[in-house]
């Protein structure tokens, strides 16, 4: 470049220097000068047109420069519109994208609002329903109470009238809630029935599933992995399909129709330890081998890295554990026959029409501890899960 741009000075110098004006104005001045010889004469005139050979290349050159510059600025000013056009091509495309993506949000939103309110709405049903007198709640679920088994035509069935559904009672009644806690006694017996049955299910399943998935996370061999597998394959299963075999089971222990008929089955349960081992197996092993190295045990990298690093699995355990033994209703059915000890859930169940307004208070007593529970360990449930490999 810098070769050329040189070239192009001494180029224009000497174009400075033989344009034919300064010819011209040469052949002027020795005009004036006296006469010369013929061979002068013939020497300026060879000078001079040597000077125009050399001076057109020049200006042939410096006359296609300005083309040249506007085939440049041509090109610059078709680039700049191509990029301001793909510019205004991407405003748009992105534009009509933040469009769609706020409308299929919308959407959803009202959907997920629609959802959320069917499935509230007999959870608010109960609970305002539960502060209202009998004869409200007569008046209101008449229609339904008194025709249950409904007006039959030869097809099909229909109710005698139309409900009349109110959310807000009229006059706010703790009736119910009276009579059940204070009372009668058969609510807090029914209540305590479920503490007693629950909350050992869920300790000593969460002890024994902890020392179980260890085991499978630990040491994977053949045998164990095929164990494994019929965990699975168990938890897959519906109770309903084990219940007879654990009836049998309890019959022949002789514990039938005691609480340990209902506990034993569910502290070996399977779910905690598919739950757990794979939370555990997510755990680096450099944990492991470093806390050998040091010369800890089993006992202690279980109670010291295992234990602690899963903390939010077993809260997410002992969360569903909870609500899932709480609402068991087939199980001391057919377990348990003396009335007296079976759960409140079983109680909910049996209530006539006649009660309705104890039914309500009492469901609503029933959704507290479980309610209550959900609540302070949300964080931990939505982590658990998340963490554990469950979709």
């Amino acid at each position: 470049m810098k070769k050329n741009k040189a070239a192009d000075q001494s180029k224009l110098e000497l174009f400075a220097e033989n344009t034919p004006e300064a010819v011209s104005s040469d052949v002027q001045k020795a005009e004036s000068l006296p006469a010369c010889s013929p061979e002068d004469t013939s020497v300026a005139a060879q000078d001079a047109q040597s000077a125009e050979i050399i001076c057109q290349p020049i200006a042939d050159e410096m006359q296609a420069e300005p083309l040249l510059v506007s085939a440049d600025a041509s090109t610059e000013v078709t680039v700049s519109r191509k990029v301001q056009f793909d510019s205004q091509k991407n405003k748009k495309k992105l534009t009509r994208n933040i469009l769609t993506y706020r409308i299929s949000m919308s959407i959803f939103f009202i959907i997920a609002c629609m959802i959320a309110v069917v499935s509230l709405l007999p959870i608010v049903l109960t609970i305002l329903n539960s502060f209202m007198s009998e004869t409200e709640i007569k008046t209101n679920y008449s229609a339904v109470f008194n025709s249950l088994s409904g007006y039959t035509s030869s097809t099909k069935t229909y109710l005698a009238s139309e409900p009349k559904l109110k959310l807000i009672p009229e006059m706010v009644s703790f009736k119910q809630y009276a009579k059940i806690l204070f009372d009668s006694p058969t609510y807090l017996i029914k209540f305590w029935n479920s503490v007693s049955l629950v909350v050992p299910i869920v300790i000593f399943q969460m002890i024994t599933g902890a020392l179980a998935s260890y085991s499978f996370a630990r040491y994977r061999k053949k045998r164990r992995e095929v164990l494994f597998f019929s965990y699975i394959i168990l938890m897959l299963m519906p109770f309903q399909v084990t219940l007879v075999p654990n009836y049998l089971i309890a019959d022949k222990l002789g514990i039938l129709d005691k609480p340990l008929a209902i506990i034993l089955p569910g502290i070996f349960s399977t779910f905690s330890v598919f739950l757990l081992t794979k939370y555990m197996r997510q755990i680096p092993s450099s944990y492991v081998e470093a806390a050998k190295l040091d010369g800890a045990g089993e006992w202690q990298i279980f109670t010291m890295i295992c234990i602690p690093m899963c903390r939010s699995a077993l809260y997410a355990m002992g969360i569903l554990l909870f609500i899932d033994y709480w609402n068991m209703v087939e199980q001391p059915l057919v377990l348990l026959t003396d009335p007296d000890k079976q759960p409140l859930s079983v109680f909910l169940s049996q209530i006539n029409s006649g009660e309705v307004g104890i039914a309500f208070a009492a469901s609503f007593i029933f959704m507290i501890p479980p309610l209550l529970i959900f609540l302070h360990g949300e964080q931990y449930l939505i982590e658990g899960i998340s963490r554990s490999g469950i979709k």
